[in-house]
């Protein structure tokens, strides 16, 4: 039996190649999974994968394959069973009962990280929802120790039973509760956000550990903890940024994302994410060293059409450049190479956000009174004048400005 001197809790790790799934790239999941079970405080020493041609009924591995990860559980004294999959929750009870360890999911890792990781009450909020709404379905597992507490003639059921309804009706008003306090949060970070209108925003998403945070430091020095770890912040930063040509933009740093990010996350955390979704333009941020970068390219996309944010004006931040043996891998999408780090490449990517700022410039008519000395003088301070006509006693104006410019000369605008 391996001993644990230091009480870190152990976790064998289990991945199933399902058709159109290789062993290749389950074992490149599995490689995350044993990052996400770091995060969460897990030591791994070894891990199980299985072919099969559709998950087992009971178990998800089957009879055989339950066998080899129990004596494997044995053999390195691990007290958990981590699948890279979501498991049903009548797998998970028949899988607990046979191994006799705890046996959690990928959504269930994800979500106990989450939890560790909140520190805002936005952040707190948001992850008891998606973990009382993952729970649910769950309860079952939790009252098998009453199973033989049944009730006499013309009962359905016993105390086990009871005590269930009693647990799941708790549970539905704790998401009853957690929903309504949801939406007054959501309330108040919308009427925070609309403070910011007149600024140009853009917000820094991407894959998990792509050096969000760090980029956000490196350009604001806003002091964020960025760590070389999954998740290691949940909660949104948003900076000032000053940009070469004198102007300034919101900088907001947000939650990374993942395969097989849980959905009960994505929905739970919409209002975290809504900052991606009013932003003017993403800087999605990727790591270049990364093997399978395209891959978490394409999962970031995936998570960012699931919110709405799929059509916004994007450029591909190529991070971590400075750990590359080649040149800069190309895409077909508008990118700029960086290293967060080193500073390489960030006055590139800032005279880029000005580019993407001055394309978003508007153009509007103002009509003012030709008196009006002190208006005038204002908006030709402020903003580009294209075209003027007089008429009468008017002044007919074509300018063109940023949003920020447009949000100070809001009083003169038309209606």
């Amino acid at each position: 039996m391996h001993e644990n001197d230091q009480e870190t809790p152990i976790a064998i790790v289990v991945g199933v190649a399902l058709p159109g799934t290789s062993r290749d790239r389950v074992e490149e999941h599995l490689d995350e999974l044993v990052q996400l079970a770091d995060t969460a405080g897990f030591a791994v020493p070894a891990r199980l994968t299985q072919d099969r041609d559709r998950p087992d009924s009971s178990t998800f591995i089957g009879t055989g394959k339950v066998e080899e990860l129990r004596d494997l559980l044995a053999i390195h004294g691990a007290n958990t069973a981590l699948f890279d999959d979501e498991l049903a929750p009548a797998h998970m009870k028949n899988l607990e009962k046979r191994l006799g360890v705890t046996v959690i999911d990928r959504t269930g890792l994800i979500l106990a990280i989450f939890a560790q990781r909140a520190r805002t009450r936005e952040a707190r909020t948001q992850v008891e929802l998606a973990r009382m709404q993952y729970q649910l379905p769950r309860l079952t597992r939790m009252w098998t120790h009453l199973s033989r507490q049944k009730g006499g003639i013309g009962m359905r059921g016993g105390e086990g039973e009871s005590q269930l309804e009693v647990d799941r009706r708790m549970i539905k008003k704790k998401i009853a509760d957690l929903q309504e306090e949801l939406g007054k949060i959501s309330t108040q970070l919308e009427t925070r956000r609309r403070g910011r209108e007149g600024f140009y925003r853009v917000a820094i998403v991407g894959y998990t550990n792509a050096g969000k945070s760090t980029l956000l430091n490196a350009l604001t020095r806003a002091g964020v903890l960025a760590e070389d770890r999954l998740f290691a912040t949940l909660d949104p930063t948003t900076q000032k940024l000053t940009l070469p040509d004198g102007g300034e933009v919101l900088l907001t740093d947000t939650v990374g994302f993942i395969r097989k990010l849980p959905h009960l996350l994505v929905a739970s955390f919409r209002s975290t994410l809504a900052e991606a979704c009013d932003a003017d333009l993403l800087l999605h941020v990727v790591d270049a060293s990364h093997t399978h970068f395209l891959d978490h390219i394409r999962a970031t996309e995936e998570v960012l059409a699931e919110i709405g944010a799929g059509d916004k004006p994007h450029l591909l931040v190529l991070n971590k450049v400075d750990r590359l043996d080649g040149p800069v891998p190309a895409t077909t999408l508008p990118s700029v190479g960086i290293s967060a780090i080193t500073g390489q490449g960030l006055d590139e990517l800032l005279q880029a956000i000005v580019g993407y700022r001055e394309a978003a410039h508007h153009v509007t008519q103002i009509v003012l009174p030709a008196a009006d000395g002190a208006n005038l003088a204002l908006i030709h301070r402020e903003a580009q004048v294209i075209e003027t006509v007089m008429d009468g006693d008017e002044v007919h104006l074509k300018i063109k400005a940023s949003k920020e410019v447009m949000g100070r000369l809001r009083h003169l605008l038309p209606t």
